[in-house]
């Protein structure tokens, strides 16, 4: 059975935005998506953040052409009230973190992929950089 990881917005943002110390393991894992090795999933939170990163930081590149072939290697999960519910009540930190965790719960991820591990200390799932997935 192919793995379900949820991947959080700093990781699609390292990929889109080709952030030098991190693209390289980025687009590995989502070569690995594209190769149908594993399915990726991402928030529709971090589809309309990852937008807004790439308008600020890549003027002269079309983002929705740009998202619309990046779109193809993630299932898009929606944002729903049970996870905004859920975030509110929690000790994350961060709030969008909260949503991103919950979000991944709701659909049974079978991991988290982000480069802020700290940020998923209490998780019930495991929650790895993308560097160490694909080294594992």
């Amino acid at each position: 059975m192919m793995e379900n990881i949820f991947v959080d917005t700093n990781i699609i943002i390292d990929l889109l935005a080709k952030r030098d110390l991190f693209y390289k393991d980025a687009q590995a894992l989502f070569t690995l998506s594209d190769k149908k090795e594993i399915q990726l999933c991402i928030s529709s939170l971090s589809f309309a953040n990852a937008y807004y990163s790439i308008v600020k930081h890549h003027k002269d590149i079309d983002a929705k052409k740009y998202l619309a072939k990046f779109k193809v290697l993630v299932k898009v999960l929606p944002l729903e009230d049970k996870a905004i519910e859920l975030a509110l009540a929690s000790d994350f930190n961060d709030f969008e973190d909260g949503l991103q965790y919950f979000i991944a719960m709701d659909n049974e991820s079978d991991i988290i992929i982000t480069r802020n591990k700290k940020d998923f200390k209490n998780a019930k799932i495991p929650v790895m950089t993308a560097g160490e997935y694909i080294r594992r």
